[in-house]
């Protein structure tokens, strides 16, 4: 298992609606998140950024995230979440969330 952090910026006037989205996701959304093996998944919002957490349990990380992309409602789902985002300034070419380091983990 692998834990992942990231990070992006949420647009104030998008903040609302974001929080709605997430209030009620798709279940084939959710779905397609289980299927490419993330689990512990969750989002927190602070300040204008928004922090995810998750653990990766499978065995091909690139292959999964390729499913998921490739997934017709998946794509639908951020039609509607992407408007509200905006990476943060420092995120590396490409880079949408933009991972974090860890610098503690305590089980």
């Amino acid at each position: 298992m692998k834990r992942y952090g990231q990070v992006i910026k949420v647009k104030p006037e998008y903040l609302e609606k974001y929080k709605a989205l997430h209030a009620n996701p798709w279940p084939e959304v959710n779905r397609m998140i289980q299927e490419c093996n993330i689990r512990n998944y969750s989002i927190y919002y602070r300040d204008g950024y928004l922090f995810s957490y998750y653990e990766y349990v499978g065995d091909d990380y690139e292959a999964d995230m390729a499913k998921m992309a490739a997934d017709p409602k998946t794509r639908e789902w951020w039609k509607e979440t992407d408007p509200c985002q905006e990476a943060i300034p420092t995120a590396k070419e490409g880079e949408w969330w933009a991972l974090m380091e860890e610098v503690y983990h305590l089980d």
